[in-house]
């Protein structure tokens, strides 16, 4: 049983974006027009060379921030206050979903590439941000990104928590490779399976896994 594997768990870490809500809301759709708006406008080159700058930073640095952090020298937090500026209005309370990460014994926290101040207002609108006993975003680790391996244990050596007795809820699989290197309980969350080594379990429903793993 799925549950037997999850028994030792004490720290449960999740994603933030297209994990603790479907990737259908399209939330980071807002996000990235912001994230091409914000890069054409500092970086002073057009929508559509900042579109690809966006993309392919994301690509090789784990985040668009860190692209622009290694390649241009930006300030960070102006950055994440401007791109994380949309409308939460397609987030909806889901009584499944909040009744799944109730049951689960031991710390909840949130672990985003965004910044915390963006991650509450998603749990806010979601009705979840009171089960979570730590929100870290990219800022707790000095703007390194998952997947960067430092990102991970800045964080995690900051929360306390124990690898080996934690387990990782992911909609990306690049940021599952290091978790599970340490020893975590690894779950890929996504519409579309992707499988690989590092990832132990596949869902394309968060709230229907959690109902497994108790």
């Amino acid at each position: 049983m799925i549950a037997d594997n999850f028994k030792h768990i004490e720290t449960w870490v999740f994603d933030l974006d297209n994990t603790l809500y479907p990737p259908s809301v399209r939330l980071f759709d807002q996000i990235e027009v912001r994230m091409t708006d914000y890069v054409a406008r500092t970086l002073d080159v057009s929508h559509a060379h900042a579109d690809h700058l966006r993309a392919s930073y994301w690509q090789e640095y784990g985040t668009t921030l860190a692209g622009l952090m290694t390649e241009h020298d930006i300030d960070p937090d102006p950055y994440l206050h401007d791109v994380h500026d949309i409308d939460f209005g397609p987030l909806t309370p889901d009584p499944k979903l909040t009744a799944g990460l109730q049951q689960l014994e031991g710390r909840r926290i949130v672990y985003t590439n965004g910044s915390k101040p963006y991650a509450h207002q998603v749990l806010k609108a979601r009705g979840i941000d009171h089960l979570f006993d730590a929100i870290y975003g990219v800022e707790h680790a000095d703007y390194r990104p998952k997947p960067d391996r430092a990102a991970f244990e800045t964080v995690f050596a900051m929360d306390g928590l124990a690898p080996d007795r934690a387990a990782m809820f992911e909609d990306d699989t690049r940021n599952l490779a290091v978790p599970y290197a340490m020893g975590m309980r690894t779950v890929h969350v996504a519409p579309d399976a992707q499988p690989a080594d590092h990832i132990e379990y596949h869902t394309a429903d968060l709230s229907d896994f959690l109902t497994l793993v108790k």
